[in-house]
């Protein structure tokens, strides 16, 4: 695990080198339906909503996994229906370099990934490493992951650019 002025100067050795630099992370996740959320909706009829998040309410659930690329200042988000898994954290970065990446990045030869140690990018379980190497293999691409330290996860740019108010986007 690197602290985070490692972190920041093998941003700046990525992103000088042209090589993509994107910050990853998933979301809790979230019912689906019609239900109130903080917010404005301009519409000028009346939308009737439920006031309570019930399961039984809901016509279903998605679990958000994003990805934010730093020198781009954009934005990619993968929805999922089942479990916050390596495999689906590994597809949605497939996906992402597959839509985004090899079109903005066509002469990259590595990737950095920045993100926490939780979840379905675990740093303690070997199935998250086995799924990142047959994604890379498949892409041809060097991976590399940047874990922020425990308790530092608000630093990951990922946080205040792209999933900053998640709780009501959903």
């Amino acid at each position: 695990m690197l602290n985070i002025e490692n972190i920041t100067q093998l941003k700046q050795d990525y992103l000088d080198a042209g090589n993509p630099v994107i910050s990853m992370d998933t979301k809790k996740k979230a019912l689906l339906g019609t239900f109130y959320r903080n917010g404005s909706l301009y519409t000028q009829a009346a939308i009737q909503t439920n006031d309570h998040d019930f399961p039984s309410s809901a016509t279903g659930s998605v679990i958000p996994h994003g990805f934010y690329d730093l020198k781009r200042n954009t934005g990619y988000i993968t929805l999922g229906t089942s479990h916050d898994t390596s495999e689906f954290a590994c597809d949605s970065l497939f996906q992402w370099w597959v839509n985004e990446g090899i079109i903005h990045y066509p002469k990259a030869k590595s990737l950095l990934i920045l993100c926490d140690g939780g979840g379905s990018n675990s740093s303690r379980h070997y199935i998250f490493k086995e799924d990142l190497q047959k994604t890379a293999n498949a892409l041809g691409l060097e991976i590399r992951i940047a874990r922020y330290p425990p308790y530092t996860s608000q630093y990951n740019p990922i946080e205040d650019r792209f999933f900053s108010s998640c709780d009501s986007c959903l």
